[in-house]
């Protein structure tokens, strides 16, 4: 396997901009996961890596080797795709073989790394069916079966599992993590799941409009967002986030609803740009009160979503809602009045014009 490394990457169509400066160094048996919304550069960022498309600047080094303009069989790297790409008439054993036969390898060799893949991949009963005899999860893992054949110095996978239901998708998570700790293999996983990125991954790049917006540990860019996009993106349900203004040195507040900072908190909000500041909030770090509470946030319940070991409360304050995860057993009804209180060591503050965290 081999380290990757993208510097200074850029990729315009005509006067639009897909990848947008984009620096990322992937570690020799590192997964990563390239994360964020539709159209973000995440997938162009990994056509670029394979040379399926050409980037406009910037350098692609796979190992020591700078692969700027070699064509993708000359990269030395493997893709999975959604799709799988199968050939339907072939059997399993014959798609395993493939690639081996395009590069024209003794025939004992082929047979000798097709059964040793489908080994690793628990796929040895399946040797002789064809595509359209296995389940999706059978078909995944020929899929990187494929790949693992030959051998490649990093593999390439784009929204591999998006065509799986739920339950196999997260049997597949598993899988693929195993997959890659068996092997100590290079990986750079595309997803739009952030669940994916935040199980299987090492380390995770938030992309949006182009732009790497934060790349770390999955633990580390959900306990410390480095702005409001990646605080919004990452987590499920995603990060509430109270937009109000300063009022004083240590109040901030809007629309009626006010929170007194901390001593510590007051003195980020005063690095702010201006007297907007938004406040972040995981929804286990909120409190919930029946009854009112000093230096809570009053508001009313919108919705409730029992999802068996907890419940989410939707609370509306002010304009915003706000979501509160509560044990099963606390009944609440819509429209009922309740008190937000905010744990101020778990409080996150972002400057309300640049969007970066304070």
């Amino acid at each position: 396997m081999a380290e990757v490394r993208l510097v200074d990457i850029v990729k315009n169509y005509g006067a639009f901009t897909a990848v947008d400066h984009v620096s990322l160094t992937i570690a020799d048996g590192e997964f990563v996961a390239l994360v964020g919304p539709s159209g973000c550069g995440k997938t162009t960022s990994l056509n670029l890596v394979a040379g399926l498309i050409e980037q406009t600047a910037g350098d692609i080094f796979i190992g020591d080797r700078r692969v700027n303009g070699l064509d993708p069989k000359d990269r030395d790297i493997a893709m999975v795709f959604q799709n799988y790409a199968l050939y339907p008439n072939k059997t399993v054993f014959k798609n395993l073989a493939f690639p081996l036969k395009m590069r024209k390898l003794p025939r004992a060799d082929i047979d000798r790394k097709v059964r040793a893949a489908a080994k690793v991949l628990d796929i040895e009963h399946l040797l002789e069916r064809r595509p359209r005899e296995l389940s999706g999860g059978q078909q995944q893992r020929v899929a990187l079966g494929r790949a693992l054949v030959r051998d490649p110095r990093a593999f390439l996978m784009d929204e591999p599992l998006s065509n799986l239901d739920a339950k196999l998708r997260g049997q597949m998570r598993a899988e693929l993590k195993r997959f890659h700790q068996d092997l100590h293999a290079t990986v750079i996983y595309v997803t739009h799941d952030q669940l994916e990125a935040v199980t299987m991954a090492d380390r995770m790049a938030v992309m949006n409009g182009g732009k790497l917006q934060q790349y770390d540990t999955p633990a580390r860019v959900f306990s410390n967002p480095v702005n409001i996009f990646v605080a919004g993106f990452v987590g499920s349900p995603a990060m509430n986030l109270l937009y109000g203004l300063m009022e004083g040195a240590n109040r901030v507040g809007r629309d009626g609803w006010a929170v007194e900072l901390s001593a510590e908190n007051a003195g980020r909000a005063a690095r702010a740009t201006g007297r907007e500041v938004v406040l972040g909030a995981r929804h286990s770090t909120i409190a919930l009160h029946r009854e009112h509470v000093a230096g809570a946030v009053p508001g009313r319940v919108y919705t409730v979503e029992p999802t068996g070991d907890v419940t989410f409360v939707h609370v509306r304050v002010a304009q915003t809602i706000v979501v509160v995860s509560v044990a099963p057993s606390v009944m609440l009804a819509i429209d009922d009045p309740v008190w937000l209180g905010f744990d101020q060591n778990k409080l996150h503050l972002f400057d309300g014009t640049t969007g970066d965290a304070l």
